[in-house]
């Protein structure tokens, strides 16, 4: 078996060495870099080549990749490096990886075209002048012969390593059989499905009630998959962290050695000294990172089950950060379990290594219907005005023209908006250029002083070169609006916010670079809401699986007499409160309420405990920290009696697990629609122009979405039994029922 390697992959094994160092350093974009390396080929003579394809065997190794750029008159082979600031302030470790990676193109180009001896050429391209420095070597091919295969004899005991993992890892994968006796009712159509997705190379959209492991149904047959298909990884992406550990509980349940699987977790929770910077000078675990990678990456491969804590145990065992030997291992690892930001963000670690390394990728996207909101929020930005001016009153003195200038431009904009509210065609061009022009005046004095830890000054800047990287993208998708409050002395100050609100040009891509990406929920309906938002291919198959439950195991209730609206609240607190206790009357047990706010769960209790006293109850507060909500689960115990009042949207409506006496019924009392604001009725806007929908797309698809998933609480394996009160006349429209589960049988009251 022969295996392959990209050249970049290869150096960066063997060839890098130092401490792990974070410090600030201004990286251009990529859409800098690429234009970086467009102005360099430009300036070369006639005959340039450029994206060179090169590729050479050792032993079972393949080693591949495209060189810069190829000048056959001067016989010179360039390796083109952007970058920002002073160049002398490069760590030798880069420079050293950069040398051995233009080497082994150099010896790659000589082999190809029968060269004795070639130039080999560093170019480093300052993004911000436009200059080059030009660091050249001359190299005799059999000097670079050998330098190749000593890259590859090092790389060459872990590729055989790796083959050998594989062939073992697709043998077992092949005979591994269901872990139960049984598939679940649901489960198997939901697996075939997968199956068949993955092997045509299509996504798919599956709607499949809670309770029938969707989890497993999911991830069985993409590990069949893996050999068939020749997939390289399967990533698994939640959007929380109950997500992640029933992926884990799913795949320890499938016994699949010799699988390797990683959690990635978030940098904030796995540093083990937060109170240090990231490099060598400061952190311990950063000093010689990369002497002790080696041994720490040998001792994560033959563990095989790297979640959090495995993955902290083999860090702290070899004295190196486990963030970063986590981020290490996603490139060794079979199934990597991870929030959707590894692989949709605009700078995802997942898709850029899969991009880098040219692998075959299948995806999994659990509680789908959660990836509208998170990849706005990924590809939106936005400034405080507030922020801006306490940043000004602290600044550096270098920095205080850029920053007034900024402050200038937004301060006239205020001036021409008299309302409180106001949405734009387009950004401000000369806000624009005075957020550029901060930023490259930030960059040269973070340049300089790159252990400068001002947390606002870097706040600032980063927030406003991801406000100018989403200008540069902006179109009929998004929203440019400026919200103003008070400030001292009759003053205003103002949020200006670039709000994506179709992430379907950015999701694309992704969703077309994998072999096949599955999205998966309680709650996909109606398909075309998100195909349109999600960018998924128009014939992307949508699956409804069936539902395991009987109809009789659901009582399903609609209060068509009460009205939830906002102006009707105080008038539905004393039909609530009496429908609520008459169901407890009927049937003891363990409810949960949920109401759209707050303040009106707080009403709401406060008159279901006045007129109740006797029932038990629990409410969700406001900032419940995870002790709190482990609390507030806790209460609900087999056998036990009392109502829990929640917020519908929040932690309790969905993603928590109270089977059978532990939650025997809900209270909907809200459509659960979005806010009506400003901000949603342009969104409302902006759906009806795009795709003829607006009302649905903004109030009603969301918020029907948060009252399934609040309902799907109740009965979550086949021997429950429940009742669920849709409280509000609004349930009882045909449109609103069509969006209900069709294996419930709805009664009106």
């Amino acid at each position: 078996m022969t295996y392959s390697v990209a050249v970049r992959a290869l150096c960066e094994f063997t060839a890098k060495g130092g401490d792990l160092d974070l410090r600030f350093t201004p990286a251009p974009t990529a859409q800098e870099g690429i234009v970086g390396h467009a102005l360099v080929a430009a300036r070369r003579g006639e005959g340039y080549q450029t994206e060179v394809a090169l590729s050479g065997e050792y032993g079972p190794l393949r080693v591949r990749g495209r060189a810069d750029g190829y000048d056959p008159a001067l016989t010179r082979l360039e390796e083109v490096k952007t970058y920002r600031g002073d160049l002398q302030r490069m760590p030798d470790n880069h420079r050293q990886l950069h040398w051995a990676q233009v080497k082994v193109y150099g010896w790659l180009l000589c082999q190809q075209n029968g060269l004795s001896e070639i130039e080999l050429a560093l170019v480093y391209f300052d993004i911000g002048s436009q200059k080059e420095t030009l660091l050249t070597e001359r190299h005799r091919a059999e000097d670079l012969r050998q330098f190749f295969e000593e890259q590859c004899l090092r790389f060459i005991a872990w590729a055989e390593q790796e083959l050998a993992h594989a062939g073992a890892r697709n043998t077992a994968l092949e005979a591994l059989g269901f872990p139960h006796a049984q598939f679940r009712h649901g489960q198997r159509q939901l697996a075939e499905a997968v199956y068949k997705a993955v092997s045509t190379g299509c996504c798919l959209m599956a709607q499949a009630p809670t309770g029938i492991g969707k989890t497993l149904g999911t991830l069985f047959p993409l590990l069949k998959a893996v050999p068939r298909q020749g997939l390289d990884k399967v990533f698994f992406l939640a959007a929380k962290t109950p997500g992640r550990q029933l992926a884990l509980d799913a795949l320890a349940q499938t016994r699949a050695e010799p699988l390797r699987v990683l959690e990635l977790v978030a940098r904030d929770k796995a540093c083990e000294h937060p109170e240090n910077a990231c490099h060598g000078e400061s952190c311990p675990l950063a000093r010689g990172f990369y002497e002790r990678l080696p041994a720490a990456r040998k001792a994560a491969a033959e563990r095989r089950w790297l979640d959090r804590e495995a993955i902290r145990e083999v860090a702290l065992a070899h004295q190196v950060c486990p963030y970063y030997l986590a981020q290490e291992m996603a490139r060794w690892s079979d199934v990597v379990v991870g929030d959707y930001n590894y692989y949709f963000d605009s700078s995802a670690l997942l898709h850029g290594l899969a991009s880098a390394n040219q692998w075959r990728v299948a995806v999994l996207v659990d509680e789908a219907h959660n990836l509208v909101e998170r990849a706005r929020k990924m590809y939106s930005a936005e400034l405080d005005q507030l922020s801006l001016k306490a940043l000004r009153k602290a600044a550096p003195t270098v920095l205080k023209k850029p920053l007034e200038r900024v402050g200038r431009a937004w301060s006239e904009l205020n001036k021409e908006q008299v309302e409180d509210y106001r949405a734009y065609d387009a950004p401000p061009q000369k806000l624009l250029n005075a957020l550029q022009g901060a930023v490259v005046a930030i960059t040269d004095y973070l340049t300089d002083n790159p252990t400068a830890m001002d947390v606002a000054l870097q706040d600032f800047y980063f927030g406003a070169m991801q406000f100018g990287r989403m200008a540069e993208q902006f179109d009929r998708h998004s929203l440019f609006d400026i919200g103003k409050r008070p400030g001292k002395a009759g003053s205003s100050l103002s949020r200006l916010c670039l709000r994506n609100l179709v992430p379907a040009t950015f999701l694309a891509p992704r969703f077309a670079a994998s072999r096949s990406t599955v999205l998966f929920s309680a709650t996909l309906n109606p398909s075309r809401y998100y195909s349109d938002l999600l960018g998924l291919a128009h014939n992307t198959p949508w699956l409804e699986v069936d539902s395991p439950f009987r109809t009789d195991q659901l009582q399903v209730r609609v209060a068509a007499n009460v009205s939830t609206r906002y102006r009707h609240r105080s008038a539905s607190l004393g039909p609530i409160a009496e429908l609520m206790a008459r169901q407890f009357t009927e049937r003891p047990g363990n409810y949960l309420a949920f109401f759209s706010s707050y303040d009106y769960l707080q009403q709401a209790a406060e008159r279901f405990a006045r007129e109740h006293p006797q029932v038990p109850i629990w409410l969700q507060g406001r900032q419940m920290d995870e002790a709190a909500r482990q609390a507030f689960i806790q209460r609900f115990e087999a056998g036990g009696r009392g109502i829990g009042f929640a917020v519908l949207g929040g932690a309790f409506g969905e993603g928590i697990d109270l089977p059978g006496e532990r939650l025997i019924g809900a209270f909907v009392a809200t459509l659960g629609l979005p806010q009506l604001n400003a901000v949603n009725e342009q969104l409302k806007l902006r759906m009806g122009t795009l795709f003829g929908a607006g009302y649905d797309y903004t109030y009603l698809y969301p918020g029907m979405q948060k009252v399934v998933q609040a309902a799907g609480r109740v009965i979550r394996t086949t021997e429950d039994r429940g009742v669920v009160h849709l409280i509000d006349d609004r349930f009882a429209r045909p449109e609103v029922q069509r969006l209900l589960p069709s294996w419930w049988s709805i009664d009106s009251l």
